[in-house]
C-alpha cells in the first residue's frame, strides 16, 4: 500500500509544482522501429535512431531513488533493437523498480525468455485481426509473428502480463469485434482501445499532421455509423469477454474513441480526459530531453540528472500553470494517465487507463 508520507508528497508536488514522486518514469529506449504504421512516424527516424547509453542512465540513478521512481515503462520506438536492454533492466531490477515493456511484438519470440526474467507486464500493438493489423503495420506476417511471441512468453517459467494495444482507426474501424476475438486468440490477458492521436507533435513529428494525412488516418463522418455498428457487434458477438473485463473499460471506453473522432469531425465535444500524468510521471528520450508526457512539449533542458530537470523553476511553473482541462493539448488526449494520490503502481496504471 501506498504510504501515508508518499501520498504527502504526491499531494504536495501537485499544489506546488514541486515533484517528490514520481512513481512512473518512461524510458523511451530506442528511437528507432521495426514497423512502419499508418498512423505514426517514428519509423521515418530509423537512420538516425539513438539508443539509451546504460552509462547515461547510471548518471540519474540517485535521481530514481529521491524520486522514489517504482515503476519504468520501457518505450521507443522498439526497445528490442537495444542492443544493452537487459543491461538496463537489470540496473534498474535492482533498484527495485518494476518494469513494464512495450513493443510490437516482433521480436518478442526471439527473446522471450530474457524478457520473462526481467519484465512483469508486456504491452503489445495489436491493430486488428491478421490481415488487417499486418496492413496497418505495414510488416508481412506481422501479427503472426507477434502471436509466436505471445506463445513463448507463455510457456515461459514466469510469464508477464500480456496485454494488447489496439490504435482505433480508419483502416480497423469496423473490425472491433474480430480484433477482440484475434486477441483472446492469441493469448492475451486483456486489450485496451484508443484512437489515433491526430493533432500533437509526438510520435516523431516536426509539426502536428496536415488535415490530409490526418483525413487518412481518422475515421471520418461519414463512416462514424459504421464504427457505433462495429461496437454494437462487439457488445454481442464479445460478450464474455466483456463480462470479465477482457476489454479495459468495456464498451465504455470503445463509444469514447466515437466520441474522439466525432469532435474532430466537428461534432461534438472532445470526451472529458482525466490526467495528472505531468504530476506523477514524466519521459526521458535518449539525448537526456525530459517531456512531462509524450505530447506536451519538453521541459527546458538543465545541468543535471531528470530530478534537476523536473524541478528547475521553469518546470514548476509549466506544471502549476497546467489546466488539464482547458489545455488544448490536453483536451484532445488520446492516451491519458491517471494515478490517484493513495494508489499503488500496478499493471493497469498505464497509459489509456481512463478510458
Amino acid at each position: 500500500m501506498t504510504t501515508l508520507a508518499e501520498r504527502v508528497r504526491r499531494v504536495r508536488g501537485r499544489a506546488t509544482g514541486h515533484l517528490r514522486s514520481l512513481p512512473i518514469l518512461a524510458l523511451v529506449v530506442h528511437e528507432a522501429c521495426n514497423c512502419r504504421c499508418v498512423m505514426c512516424d517514428i519509423w521515418k527516424a530509423n537512420a538516425e535512431g539513438r539508443s539509451l547509453d546504460p552509462a547515461m542512465l547510471d548518471t540519474h540513478v540517485e535521481a530514481l531513488r529521491r524520486l522514489r521512481v517504482q515503476r519504468v515503462m520501457l518505450t521507443g520506438g522498439e526497445p528490442l533493437l537495444h542492443r544493452n536492454l537487459w543491461a538496463l533492466c537489470d540496473r534498474l531490477r535492482a533498484e527495485g523498480i518494476a518494469l513494464t515493456l512495450v513493443t510490437t511484438g516482433l521480436l518478442a519470440e526471439r527473446d522471450a525468455a530474457e524478457i520473462a526474467t526481467r519484465i512483469d507486464t508486456v504491452v503489445m500493438s495489436v491493430d486488428g485481426p491478421p490481415v488487417v493489423h499486418d496492413a496497418v503495420r505495414r510488416v508481412p506476417r506481422g501479427f503472426a509473428r507477434l502471436a509466436a511471441g505471445v506463445a513463448a512468453l507463455a510457456g515461459q517459467p514466469t510469464k508477464p502480463r500480456l496485454i494488447a494495444r489496439s490504435v482505433v482507426q480508419r483502416a480497423n474501424a469496423a473490425v472491433l469485434p474480430a480484433t477482440v476475438q484475434a486477441a483472446e486468440a492469441a493469448g492475451f490477458d486483456e486489450i485496451s482501445f484508443l484512437a489515433a492521436d491526430l493533432t500533437s507533435t509526438a510520435f516523431n513529428r516536426a509539426d502536428p499532421w496536415s488535415a490530409s494525412r490526418s483525413a487518412d488516418v481518422a475515421v471520418p463522418a461519414a463512416d462514424l455509423p459504421a464504427l457505433a455498428a462495429a461496437i454494437q457487434r462487439t457488445a454481442r458477438d464479445c460478450r464474455d469477454a466483456l463480462a470479465r473485463g477482457f476489454v479495459v473499460g468495456g464498451l465504455a471506453s470503445l463509444d469514447r474513441v466515437h466520441a474522439y473522432y466525432a469532435a474532430a469531425a466537428g461534432l461534438g465535444p472532445f470526451p472529458r480526459v482525466r490526467c495528472n500524468a505531468p504530476w506523477i510521471s514524466a519521459v526521458l528520450e535518449p539525448g537526456g530531453a525530459v517531456r512531462p508526457c509524450f505530447f506536451l512539449p519538453g521541459y527546458e533542458p538543465v545541468d543535471g540528472d531528470v530530478e534537476a530537470v523536473l524541478n528547475a523553476p521553469g518546470a514548476i511553473e509549466r506544471r502549476r500553470a497546467l489546466d488539464v482541462a482547458t489545455s488544448e493539448t490536453c483536451q484532445r488526449c488520446v492516451c491519458s494517465l491517471y494515478l490517484p494520490d493513495g494508489r499503488d503502481v500496478g499493471d493497469s496504471d498505464r497509459p489509456g487507463n481512463d478510458a
